[in-house]
């Protein structure tokens, strides 16, 4: 920087001082941002003449500021006209990504069209202002009457006369000249407009009435708001909203202010720092600054100190700027109402949350729970992922928890939390019963309360919607086994069982499961114990994990004989056999299989009768006994298929086209196997489909038709990739290929 400009900061800081005015109070004298005062003062940014003048004006420095910027020029009357002045401070250093929102901004200032205002709104901490001030900046020559930023932040409504008076003096206005009405005086500021081109950056604007009286029709002037909120009365306002930086912009952001010792960080450590902070570029750049500035720590071991969320706001607070500020201004609005509803939103566990799970928290009726959701996604305290699903930042859903919900009392918390559970419940259990209407289900506690309303028309929305909500019902139920609602917690695992099982999310049915063992442990109610130790053996077995499969399948037969529930005892014995199956013991699954079979008859249980017998029929294909697994696989699909259970037609069609396959019939092998593909796309099973793939390209390769069997492989890996050997057939032969 020159000597001039460091003489001109030194002795506007000593003037400022001598007459008492602190930086902030200084700023909004002159009406310019603190960061640039403070700039100019220390000789970081060039004071132009106009700026000097508006600093010697208020400080009555008769004009020996402005000589220090001016060569020593006499103090002479000040110009009608504002030429080349450009009042912004300076946009932020390391400005990352935005081009689209650059480009709109742009297209606003420098296009024909776009009207006089273009409103840049977003949550606190994401970078509204140096966005507006980047574009400011890159469309400043288009702007010779003047460019200016003028920040709402200290301002409350009440202060427009302040705010138009400071306006009009800065663009050359006599003192004597401006009236004391604030309609007046904004009459003024319109006429003093005319003919001009003039562009003013209006930054952490509160509402649209603070800015109406400063807007102008004038088609030179332009404005370019920002706001934590949508101003949507403006209603002829170009509006841009602006959200949080991808992974790759906020990688490279904390990277470049972090300094040398993140240069060379892994790419997965620098992710995961910039996911902590929610990807918000305020908190990034704390994050960052915090880095280069602190102790000297490893990327790693930073991570690792933000991956605690219980002091993840406090370490993202650098004494001058914080996250935890942000949000609060950003709350400050609020009703009564509204925080309550946003407390008991951060309660809830889960990635997303639909409407009516909120109306469930907040024990309120739907229509209330739309409206507050909507106010509050007009703060971006919120935000909306469908029509009906709402979001929340990671830093606000941790400022709620920490600010706003530890001022509910335990038992409301307590209370919120288990109505949202069992509202969750309540609709699986709908769900649950149209994927799989005939399965077998114990009494389960809410299986008599319906929903409110009935939820799904039919199986495709049932499955649609467990598609998208797994993940909070799994959270859920985590929530429900630390609260101690032990039987809410192996109900959601039970109910979520068969989804799994369709999908081979083997991962979540896992740990659902897990929870609901260590639920019913404490609870001390063995038969759910029984239910959910079976339930773990299926879905190890499942995945191919058969010896584990077998001591969970045991450890469940054990209770189950003691508490003399023979249909426990039976499905357990089924389930054996199964994994005896796979374990190639064919003598033994036999055996478990016909005794299964025979009860199931017995007591009319056709769903799982026709399950055991698609066992016998995949155990005699490994017999080659394949004419008769061909007779049995196809009787299990006409069960299967009267009984509507599609998932099950389709496992019964692939096996038999194993069976046919084993015999050497490859054209009816191929035909049940396309069939099968179809099916397999109807119910959703990405998994059967697979399968069929992978039997239909070892076909084309037993008939020496190796690049459509390679083909079909990987159609098959697309899909799913990974088909267990011990489990399929199918896979066992590719293996071999």
């Amino acid at each position: 920087m020159n000597e001039i400009s460091c003489d001109f900061g030194r002795e506007l800081r000593r003037r400022r001082g001598e007459q008492g005015f602190s930086l902030i109070a200084f700023s909004k004298v002159i009406s310019c941002s603190k960061g640039h005062l403070s700039k100019v003062e220390r000789g970081q940014a060039i004071a132009s003449r106009e700026f000097a003048m508006v600093c010697d004006d208020a400080l009555s420095a008769n004009g020996e500021l402005v000589a220090l910027v001016s060569g020593g020029e006499p103090r002479g009357t000040r110009s009608s006209k504002i030429m080349d002045l450009v009042g912004l401070p300076s946009s932020p250093s390391h400005f990352v990504g935005r081009s689209e929102e650059l480009a709109c901004i742009a297209n606003y200032l420098t296009g024909d069209g776009g009207g006089a205002v273009c409103a840049v709104s977003g949550m606190g901490g994401v970078g509204k202002t140096a966005l507006a001030l980047r574009g400011a900046w890159e469309a400043a020559n288009s702007f010779p009457d003047g460019c200016f930023l003028f920040d709402f932040g200290e301002e409350s409504h009440g202060d427009m006369r302040e705010v138009l008076g400071s306006l009009l003096s800065l663009i050359g206005v006599p003192k004597e000249r401006i009236p004391s009405r604030p309609d007046a005086m904004a009459n003024l500021w319109r006429s003093q407009l005319s003919g001009k081109r003039l562009l003013l950056v209006l930054d952490n604007v509160r509402g649209a009435p603070d800015i109406a009286p400063l807007l102008s029709a004038e088609l030179g002037c332009k404005f370019l708001v920002t706001s934590r909120r949508r101003l949507s009365a403006l209603d002829d306002a170009v509006h841009l909203s602006v959200g949080v930086l991808s992974d790759v912009e906020a990688g490279a952001l904390f990277r470049v202010i972090a300094g040398e010792r993140a240069a060379h960080a892994a790419d997965h450590v620098v992710r995961a720092v910039v996911e902590h902070c929610g990807r918000l570029p305020l908190a990034v750049r704390i994050a960052a600054a915090r880095f280069r500035s602190g102790p000297t720590r490893t990327v790693t071991e930073f991570e690792e100190m933000l991956s605690d969320k219980a002091y993840r706001l406090e370490l993202l607070d650098d004494g001058d700027r914080s996250v935890n500020a942000v949000l609060s201004v950003s709350c400050d609005g609020l009703t009564t109402e509204q925080r309550r509803v946003l407390a008991l939103l951060a309660l809830h566990p889960g990635p997303h949350a639909d409407l009516r799970s909120v109306a469930a928290l907040a024990d309120i009726d739907l229509p209330r729970a739309a409206l507050l959701m909507d106010t509050l996604a007009d703060v971006y305290l919120v935000a909306y992922e469908s029509s009906d699903h709402i979001t929340m930042h990671d830093l606000v859903r941790q400022f709620a928890r920490h600010r706003l919900t530890l001022l509910m009392t335990v038992e409301e918390q307590h209370s919120a939390v288990r109505r949202l559970i069992e509202h969750s419940l309540r609709v699986a259990v709908v769900a649950d019963k149209l994927l799989t209407p005939q399965r077998y289900r114990p009494p389960v506690v809410l299986d008599d309360f319906p929903p409110r309303p009935a939820p799904f028309s039919d199986r495709a929305e049932a499955v649609a919607w467990l598609g998208s909500e797994w993940g909070c019902l799994v959270a859920l139920c985590r929530t429900a086994a630390a609260r101690g609602f032990y039987s809410l917690c192996w109900q959601l695992a039970f109910v979520l069982r068969d989804f799994f099982f369709l999908t081979k999310l083997w991962g979540p049915w896992i740990e659902t499961h897990l929870a609901a063992v260590e639920s019913a442990r404490a609870s001390g109610t063995r038969a759910w114990l029984a239910i959910s130790l079976g339930n773990l053996g299926v879905a190890h077995a499942d995945r191919g994990d058969l010896i584990m499969a077998c001591q969970y399948f045991r450890q469940s037969l054990a209770l189950y004989q003691d508490l003399g529930d023979e249909h426990g005892v039976v499905n357990t014995i089924s389930n054996l056999a199964w994994t005896e199956l796979y374990l190639g013991e064919y003598r033994k699954s036999l055996d478990g299989l016909r005794t299964a079979l025979n009860h199931y008859r017995r007591l009319g249980n056709r769903r799982n009768a026709a399950i055991a017998l698609r066992g016998i029929a995949l155990l005699e294909a490994e017999l080659e006994l394949c004419p008769a697994a061909v007779e049995h696989a196809q009787t299990a699909r006409e069960e299967f298929s009267a009984l509507g259970l599609e998932l099950d037609v389709v496992m019964s069609v692939n096996c038999a086209a194993w069976a046919n396959f084993r015999s050497g019939d490859h054209q009816a092998a191929g035909a049940a196997y396309e069939e099968a593909v179809v099916l397999a796309e109807s119910c959703g099973s990405r998994y059967e489909k697979a399968r069929s793939l992978t039997g239909l390209g070892n076909i084309r390769q037993a008939l020496g038709r190796r690049e459509e069997a390679v083909e079909l492989w990987a159609q098959a890996d697309a899909l799913y990739g990974g088909l267990e050997p011990v489990m399929l057939g199918e896979a066992r032969v590719r293996l071999a290929s």
